[in-house]
């Protein structure tokens, strides 16, 4: 009962306040067209007060685009106790009563202050003295609004402008005001509107000429009220018409240059990527070094670690203070993103808003038509040119922001988790395609992803990372077949991985997979799923020696995979097995059972052989 009254209680509040606000508005219209009260309109100064207001305000709304919305992208992409106090400087005029606000601007730019004189004329009752007045109270509407609008714009976009090659300026211009316009356009029709109406602050500083709220006052002061009835009237009609204005949408731009015939990219020497890293994010660290090697680098790691910190440090977005990184040797970590010549995949695909597939993939600085129209038939994007993000798939949405990051031809391509949000046949088809990509233009990636099938796929090397520290990295090969622990192991998705201690009674190791090693040493051993038997009944007698029996358990899960069957077995001593077969066995949860497999099927390794890769980072050149 009572979830069904809260709406109809929020629905009664919201209704009395439009009552109280169209109640006074809805007397005043029945007067005018019922009564004919539409007097005033032949009185004197009408229309020039008229003039005054509407030419004040549109000046003072140019000054305040030309100095409020540069101020307010600045607020909201600074932070620090400068920048608090400045917004709260901006905000004191919204508090401060108008008639307090004009006193204070008469100390400031009155006829006996500093800057009344050094004009050499006054200042106050003029209509400079009027646009003072008018910024000073409506400057700070207009730079609230758009600094939250400007917040509210994905930082993703600047870093992928960046990496396209587009400056600071051209990325406020291009990227964060467009992508913004809806907020900085209410927020312009708020300044323009309260500069309007602006009386107290004016009657104060400038009340000559008149403006509509300072010719209202005089008339209603000395006239009867029905001859304030057509300033009223104006009033109304032009408040509603920039109301209306703010309203336009313009139609998004889809008409295009003819696309020019594909040119294939041509085969490039590869591009190793080297770091040392040293960043400090918030409260986060992120210490990871990688020596350059192969052109083909996975970064994996869970949730939190630092892959996508690093992958910026490598875009140089976050400045040359973060460490040291190198391209084919080359050190790049004092030049700019945009004069690196990268392509960048990020989280969410930083596709613009209001620009076509096309326009996206043109969008670089070095993008070469001919080759952006190769990769978006390579891609299979020549039929969506025309379509904007919001008609994309999630798929088709993945293969544009790959296609704009490969027009320029950029040197190294750095891909974060590019494929986590799609669905399991799309992923694996986008997978393949960028495979084949590497092979065939000799692509040089850096990938980030928590997916260790996806990293094998798409990477020679690999770095394992986590809490901001490498915990291992090397080849695939290397680094899949010896994992340095059992965590590294676990991050991997390599299952039946456990540590163990040679010749120690439960230590963790089965008796006879230890031979010839020294008592005591700390060892790591595997098994494949594959490989495992489950059985039941005793062990059996008489075995050839190949085989290896890992002990008696019971059984805690049966999965039936659709293709396989995967069995979930605790043995005695503690360890849980995955064992994963074709055909299931007639097993069920809770029967006792052995667990049995070939000798050569599990991977034994003293745990100190492999952790040399885990080096500090400091160390590395």
């Amino acid at each position: 009962m009572t979830s069904g009254r809260a709406p109809g209680l929020l629905l009664g509040l919201g209704a009395l306040l439009v009552l109280y606000l169209g109640y006074p508005l809805a007397a005043f219209v029945y007067r005018v067209t019922v009564e004919r009260g539409d007097e005033g309109w032949s009185v004197p100064g009408l229309w020039p007060a008229l003039e005054v207001s509407v030419q004040s305000s549109t000046i003072t709304l140019l000054i305040g685009v030309l100095g409020g919305i540069p101020l307010a992208y600045i607020l909201a992409r600074r932070r620090g106790w400068l920048s608090s106090a400045v917004l709260v400087l901006v905000q004191l005029p919204l508090a401060v009563p108008p008639l307090i606000s004009g006193i204070l601007l008469i100390y400031i730019v009155g006829p006996y202050t500093f800057l009344g004189q050094l004009s050499g004329e006054q200042l106050t009752q003029t209509m400079y003295g009027l646009i003072i007045a008018q910024s000073f109270v409506s400057a700070p509407f207009l730079i609230v609004v758009a600094r939250s609008a400007f917040r509210a714009v994905d930082p993703a976009l600047d870093d992928v402008a960046a990496t396209l090659g587009h400056g600071p300026l051209a990325r406020f211009l291009r990227v964060d005001v467009p992508a913004a316009a809806d907020g900085l356009r209410a927020g312009m029709i708020l300044m323009w509107l309260r500069a309007f109406g602006e009386y107290g602050t004016t009657v104060v500083l400038a009340y000559h000429p008149y403006s509509i709220p300072i010719y209202v006052d005089n008339l209603f002061s000395s006239a009867p009220l029905s001859q304030d009835e057509a300033p009223t009237i104006l009033a109304f009609g032009v408040a509603a018409l920039a109301i209306s204005l703010g309203h336009v949408r313009r139609t998004a731009r889809v008409r295009r240059r003819p696309v020019p015939l594909p040119v294939a990219p041509v085969l490039t020497s590869p591009v190793p990527v080297g770091f040392d890293i040293d960043a400090t994010v918030g409260t986060f660290r992120l210490r990871v070094a990688h020596p350059a090697g192969g052109h083909r680098l996975a970064i994996v790691g869970p949730s939190g670690s630092g892959k996508s910190v690093t992958l910026r440090v490598l875009a140089g977005l976050l400045g040359p203070g973060a460490g040291t990184v190198t391209y084919d040797g080359a050190d790049v970590s004092r030049i700019a993103t945009e004069r690196r010549r990268i392509g960048y995949v990020p989280q969410g695909f930083g596709l613009l808003p209001g620009r076509t597939v096309w326009q996206q993939t043109v969008f670089g600085v070095h993008a070469d038509p001919a080759r952006a129209a190769w990769w978006l038939e390579t891609l299979h994007l020549h039929d969506l040119l025309d379509r904007l993000p919001e008609q994309l798939s999630g798929g088709q949405r993945q293969r544009v922001s790959l296609a704009r990051a490969l027009a320029g031809d950029p040197r190294v391509v750095l891909l974060d988790e590019p494929f986590s949000a799609l669905d399991a046949p799309v992923r694996a088809e986008l997978r393949r395609e960028l495979r084949r990509l590497q092979r065939d233009v000799n692509l040089s990636t850096v990938l980030v992803t928590h997916d260790p099938e996806e990293a094998a796929m798409l990477a020679d090397e690999i770095m394992v990372v986590s809490d901001g520290q490498v915990l291992q990295s090397g080849s695939c090969r290397d680094v899949y077949q010896r994992p340095a622990s059992a965590e590294i192991g676990r991050l991997l998705g390599i299952d039946n991985l456990f540590e163990g201690a040679a010749g120690v009674p439960g230590g963790g190791l089965p008796i006879g997979l230890a031979a010839g090693l020294p008592a005591g040493a700390r060892l790591l051993w595997q098994v494949p799923p594959e490989a495992l038997r489950v059985r039941t009944g005793p062990p059996p007698s008489g075995t050839d020696g190949s085989a290896v029996d890992l002990g008696q358990g019971r059984v805690t899960d049966v999965v039936d995979l659709g293709r396989t069957v995967e069995v979930v077995v605790e043995l005695s001593c503690g360890i849980e097995l995955r064992a994963r077969t074709l055909d299931g066995p007639d097993l069920s949860v809770g029967a006792t059972c052995r667990v049995e497999t070939d000798t050569e099927a599990v991977s034994v390794w003293p745990e100190q052989a492999v952790t040399g890769p885990r080096r500090d980072p400091a160390r590395l050149a």
